[in-house]
């Protein structure tokens, strides 16, 4: 680091919107393997209106500057429910109002509707990063207090940034989800020969269905599919939707607007008979890392979820070179499929000292919980015992990302 900049003024702003700061300024903070950071990506989830009044999710962004130079910056909501975060704090709000504390509104640091691993305390990299990430940190304190807000949740955050907020006060949380891995394989059949033979025709079945049916599946990017496919997707977003949580999270704008603001990090997968689309998913890759997002089918067929969700994204990650696929939270039918359990992590702070130090000790406990529950889920994996992908270990938990 030049130690020039030591000696400059630093500033801290929290910022209603990403377009009060500029595309570039953001984009030199930006992870090189997380889609959902980009400038472009919580942009359009503003101006589509995905976020902001009335969802529950108002951008309130921490960042911090040096005259008009963006030095840090993490992506902050305040929020007044707990919708569409994937880190459940339901029993949390029931506790709080039950000693007569207000839970909402309160602070998520995160990606909305994103339960996808990544950074959250984004930094300049020509700047003291202990330093920067201590005055964002701060900065988070101090809008905990000026929005009258509850706590602080710093959600899907990385193994080292969950051990920074822990020495900063804050308390770590462990849950776990399904990822998969990409050791070098040549291509699927590669990945399969990893697997013990049960699993190894489990999969080979399940993908021959769809040929059998008449069915055709494909992967492009979303740039290069046009305005009625984009339509589509939406329209097979919101049936799933429909099913499942009851109102969209993404609104109808923020297909529209997607193959300009976000197609070429977009990966989209379509299931088509006779022309005719009866499935989707919506992915977004960047860097070395793929992250299965939403899913929707106008037509109940066996085992096309596991084709388009899984399969797919598999064959894309060997072909790319690419070593993570993320396929969302939750899923325990993902383990047969080649995806290993790994610990998730995040953070949190509460302002009332009793709520504070009860979260701490259930946190703890929860951690243990979640060593246990990969353990076992791990005895049943498919991977031959000599094949097993190596995750890198994480500090303060036994069992690796």
């Amino acid at each position: 680091m030049d130690k020039g900049r030591t000696q400059r003024a630093w500033r801290m702003e929290i910022l209603p919107s990403l377009g009060r700061i500029g595309e570039a300024a953001w984009s030199a903070l930006e992870d090189p393997h997380n889609p959902f950071l980009d400038y472009s990506f919580l942009r359009l989830l503003e101006d589509s209106g995905s976020v902001g009044p009335n969802t529950g999710w108002l951008p309130a962004h921490v960042t911090v500057w040096s005259g008009q130079e963006l030095l840090g910056a993490t992506p902050t909501y305040i929020k007044t429910d707990s919708y569409g975060e994937f880190i459940f704090d339901w029993e949390w709000a029931n506790i709080a109002r039950r000693v007569g504390v207000d839970y909402y509104p309160k602070l998520v640091v995160g990606v909305p509707f994103t339960p996808a691993t990544g950074p959250r305390l984004l930094v300049h990299p020509n700047e003291d990063r202990e330093s920067i990430r201590r005055l964002l940190v701060q900065g988070l304190r101090e809008l905990m207090v000026a929005s009258q807000a509850s706590s602080i949740h710093v959600l899907f955050c990385n193994d080292e940034e969950a051990a920074f907020f822990e020495a900063c006060g804050f308390s770590r949380r462990a849950t776990h989800q399904f990822h998969w891995r990409n050791p070098g394989y040549s291509d699927f059949e590669d990945f399969l020969s990893a697997l013990r033979s049960q699993n190894r025709k489990q999969i080979r079945k399940e993908r021959r269905c769809i040929e059998e049916g008449g069915l055709t599946a494909s992967l492009q990017t979303g740039d290069q599919i046009g305005l009625d496919e984009w339509m589509t997707l939406f329209r097979l977003y919101t049936s799933t939707s429909d099913r499942k949580w009851g109102s969209p999270y993404l609104t109808r704008r923020f297909f529209l607007d997607a193959r300009e603001a976000v197609g070429k990090r977009a990966v989209v997968g379509l299931v088509r008979r006779d022309g005719q689309i009866l499935a989707g998913t919506l992915s977004f890759a960047k860097g070395k890392h793929v992250y299965g997002r939403y899913w929707g089918c106008f037509e109940p067929i066996d085992n096309l979820h596991f084709e388009l969700c899984y399969y797919q994204l598999i064959e894309r990650a060997i072909r790319s070179g690419c070593t993570l696929v993320e396929a969302g939270a939750q899923g325990e039918h993902k383990l047969k499929r080649g995806f290993l359990p790994v610990v998730i992590h995040s953070a949190h702070l509460f302002g009332h000292p009793a709520l504070d130090r009860a979260f701490g000790e259930f946190a703890q406990r929860e951690t243990d919980a979640a060593q246990k529950e990969i353990t076992n889920a791990q005895s049943y994996g498919p991977f031959r015992e000599e094949k097993i992908p190596a995750f890198p270990p994480v500090a303060g938990i036994s069992l690796g990302e």
